[in-house]
C-alpha cells in the first residue's frame, strides 16, 4: 500500500543531472556467449536507448555524468566483488573498459566520474561534482540495474537527492534480478521509476544553465 503522507512530486525537481551509468565499450564489441558479468536479454538495446537521454541532456543544459567502473590491473582494488558471480572485468587500459563515447554522442564537455566499486558515491568525487552543479534531482540509466545503478539509487536516495530510473535504458544481470531492482528502487522513492517518453517529455521543458554560466 502506497504511503498516504507521500507528497506528489514532479519528475524533476529542481536542477537535473543525468547519470550515464557504466555504458562501457564492451557492450558493443563484446559478443561473447560466456561474458564476465551476466547480462538480461536485450540488455544492449537498452543501453542504446540511452542516447536518446543524452542528445536530450545536451539540447536542455541538462549535465551529463558518464560513471565509469574501472579496476586496477593487479586487481587490488576488486576487494570482495570477485566473491560473486562476476569474473574480472573493467581492467585499466583496456579498450573494452572505456566510455562507449561514439555510441552514447559524449561531448568533452561532458563529465566523467571513475569508480571502483558499485555505487557512484563510494569513494569518488561525484558527490563534489553534484554539489557545485546545485543538482536535486538524478536522471539515472545503464547498468546493471541490480547491481551499480541500484546502490547508486540507495546512495543517492540516503543523501537526499531526488532519484528517477528511466527503466526502458536500463538492464540487470538477469530478467527477474532487473524487475525486484525496479521495484526496490521504487519501494524508497514513489515514482521513481519512469519511462523514456516520460523522461524526454520533462526533458524537453527544462531549460538549465551551468552555476557557473548563471
Amino acid at each position: 500500500m502506497a504511503n498516504a503522507n507521500t507528497p506528489k512530486r514532479a519528475l524533476i525537481e529542481g536542477r537535473a543531472a543525468l547519470l550515464v551509468i557504466d555504458i562501457q565499450a564492451s557492450t558493443f564489441i563484446d559478443d561473447s556467449v560466456v561474458r564476465s558479468i551476466d547480462n538480461m536479454p536485450g540488455y544492449k538495446d537498452r543501453m542504446l536507448l540511452s542516447r536518446q537521454l543524452v542528445d536530450a541532456a545536451h539540447d536542455t543544459g541538462i549535465p551529463v555524468i558518464f560513471i565509469q567502473e574501472v579496476h586496477r590491473p593487479d586487481l587490488i582494488d576488486f576487494g570482495r566483488e570477485l566473491d560473486g558471480d562476476e569474473d574480472v572485468h573493467c581492467l585499466e587500459g583496456y579498450p573494452k573498459t572505456e566510455i562507449a563515447k561514439a555510441e552514447m554522442g559524449y561531448r568533452p564537455s561532458d563529465y566523467i566520474v571513475p569508480k571502483r566499486r558499485y555505487s557512484a558515491f563510494f569513494g569518488t568525487d561525484l558527490e563534489i561534482l553534484l554539489k557545485g552543479l546545485k543538482v536535486d534531482t538524478l536522471l539515472m540509466c545503464g547498468g546493471l540495474t541490480d547491481v551499480c545503478v541500484h546502490y547508486t539509487f540507495v546512495d543517492g536516495h540516503q543523501s537526499d537527492y531526488f532519484c528517477r530510473v528511466v527503466e526502458d535504458c536500463v538492464g540487470g544481470s538477469s530478467l527477474d534480478a532487473h524487475k525486484a531492482a525496479l521495484r526496490a528502487m521504487e519501494y524508497l522513492q514513489s515514482g521513481a521509476r519512469r519511462s523514456l517518453a516520460e523522461v524526454l517529455a520533462a526533458m524537453a521543458q527544462t531549460t538549465q544553465q551551468t552555476p557557473a554560466a548563471e
